[in-house]
């Protein structure tokens, strides 16, 4: 059973679709998370990463890594709808096997250090057990701002 599903994530995360890339949280602790992302073959950067060898990228790995980790800052702040968590800084990515249509991606994200406005957060993803990739990435809390009018030619 998750402790967030996909509607309460959403609630928490701006993202959505295609890029909305955590679909449920099965643990969380105050300095630590885990995240599962379910991989299809419906994922759209399959259709080019690689069409005969479907591979999840890298980067879009680190990023659901990333987004568990912001469910884990945001969902301590109680005005997290007026805040955004930017990614600012990633270390130390490594990737040990592909991930492919059918996986299931688990994402580990534990609070190394924080501050104010500024955390640091070591994770692992796995696949069965395996490690997949780890990575540490820094996010800083900031303002949303309101939506500028669109320029008009």
């Amino acid at each position: 059973m998750p402790i967030l599903d996909i509607n309460e994530i959403r609630a928490i995360l701006p993202h959505r679709y295609p890029f909305l890339l955590v679909d449920r949280i099965v643990e969380m602790e105050p300095e630590r998370v885990v995240g599962i992302k379910n991989v299809t073959f419906n994922e759209p950067f399959f259709m080019g990463h690689f069409p005969d060898f479907p591979v999840m990228p890298g980067v879009l790995i680190v990023e659901a890594m990333a987004q568990t980790a912001g469910v884990l800052v945001l969902k301590s702040i109680p005005d997290r709808h007026n805040k955004l968590v930017l990614l600012v800084a990633i270390d130390y990515a490594r990737f040990r096997r592909p991930v492919v249509p059918g996986d299931t991606l688990r994402m580990e994200m534990t609070i190394v250090k924080r501050k104010a406005s500024v955390a640091k957060i070591a994770g692992r993803a796995t696949v069965d057990g395996q490690l997949v990739a780890e990575v540490e990435v820094m996010c800083k809390l900031a303002d949303k701002e309101e939506k500028q009018p669109e320029a008009t030619a």
